[in-house]
């Protein structure tokens, strides 16, 4: 049986990259795997379209045995988050494949190859395909359903990419906040600090004004690079880029739980939470929007009482007046009024305690975990261990997405 590694240059080709997923996964052995919408995948990867490809470039293959695909992955070379970090990091992600150790072990040799050839020492992920979209490995919570635009993999994928001489550099988690459960209440303690911090502050809140969405996304692009700005592994977006995003979200957003703090009328802070269309998606098998897809999608958002928060975020300046639990305390009291049932924060890096611990002081539970992995590119042989000194880093600012 021959094993071929091959890039992606045909328009066929890239509808075969974007279609393994449904060769690898079904609903009968992975009942977790929830297909994704295939346009979102191709816009993630669209080097015309993307705003992101302005700065960055990547590379595609697809493993064929036999002449059929059994993998695929993608290589990044992201020069804003080396000119931000001053490394010479490159990336992968969209990484897929059957549980064959040979064909995952092809797939990476050749990422490494390309990034390496463009002068890079490391190769780190995944990342699909940066840390402002889709990142991290499912390595806990297999069991559990993934919530929209989270990665879900089988467990065989953890021992494929430390197999290929990838080592852990940095773990994720996802908190479940289950409003509706009896033993979850704010504490008096927690709840008399918030109010007291609200009384002080001269904080108030207002829900996302779709009717200015181009003032708007300017003051949630001002907030994000500046909350984010000392997260690990962050890298500042373009305004195209956020622009880009905003509008692809916008169809989706549920503005009551869109929210802005403001300070003395000044934005100091943002949360985003969006409802777990996933829920929808699982109910679009093919991924395709034509011709049932999108009647399904239009027409379950209204029944929807789940979502994720994937952008809580407080500028710099603003970090000492509780504005962080204020805008907990303010979506949970959302989530009471319009019958909000449970809800995700994810990403959340395990050492960034500024969040960590004020929400399991709520009663929220870490049930997902992710991780990204790491190898040198140069200086060290395959299974090498990279140095992991980036996961003793501390993040200040609070980054769930």
């Amino acid at each position: 049986m021959s094993l071929a590694i091959v890039p992606v240059r045909s328009k066929r080709e890239f509808k075969e990259f974007i279609a393994l997923p449904w060769r690898i996964y079904s609903p009968a052995k992975h009942p977790h795997w929830v297909p994704p919408l295939r346009l979102m995948v191709q816009d993630a990867l669209d080097t015309k379209k993307n705003p992101f490809y302005q700065r960055a470039s990547r590379e595609l293959w697809l493993a064929l045995r036999d002449g059929e695909p059994v993998g695929r992955i993608a290589a990044i070379e992201n020069p804003m988050h080396n000119e931000f970090h001053h490394d010479r990091v490159g990336f992968f992600g969209f990484f897929e494949s059957v549980d064959d150790q040979a064909v995952a072990s092809a797939l990476f040799e050749t990422a490494a190859g390309w990034l390496r050839e463009r002068g890079l020492d490391a190769m780190r992920g995944p990342m699909s395909p940066s840390t402002n979209q889709e990142c991290g490995l499912l390595v806990g919570g297999y069991d559990e359903h993934p919530m929209f635009l989270t990665p879900w993999n089988p467990p065989y994928y953890e021992p494929l990419i430390t197999g290929a001489g990838l080592a852990p550099v940095k773990d994720l988690l996802g908190y479940m906040v289950k409003i509706d459960a009896p033993e979850f209440r704010l504490s008096p303690k927690y709840d008399e600090h918030s109010k007291r911090a609200l009384e002080r502050g001269k904080v108030v809140f207002r829900s996302l004004d779709l009717d200015n969405f181009d003032s708007e996304v300017s003051t949630w692009f001002d907030i994000y690079n500046s909350a984010w700005e000392s997260n690990w592994g962050f890298v500042p977006m373009s305004r195209e880029e956020f622009v880009h995003m905003a509008k692809e979200l916008k169809p989706l957003l549920d503005t009551r739980y869109a929210l802005v703090a403001e300070v003395d009328g000044k934005p100091a802070g943002m949360l985003l939470m969006l409802l777990d269309y996933n829920l929808i998606f699982k109910r679009i098998p093919t991924g395709k929007l034509l011709p049932t897809g999108l009647f399904k999608l239009l027409f379950g958002k209204k029944k929807l009482h789940t979502g994720r928060t994937i952008l809580l975020g407080v500028k710099k300046e603003h970090r000492t007046r509780s504005i962080y639990q204020l805008l907990l305390r303010e979506i949970i009291r959302r989530g009471y009024d319009t019958g909000l049932l449970e809800a995700e924060a994810s990403w959340i890096l395990e050492d960034n305690l500024l969040m960590n611990r004020p929400l399991l002081a709520m009663g929220a539970k870490a049930y997902r975990r992710w991780r990204i992995y790491e190898r040198p590119l140069v200086g060290a042989p395959v299974g090498t261990v990279p140095s992991t000194s980036a996961s003793t880093s501390s993040s200040r600012s609070a980054r769930t997405a």
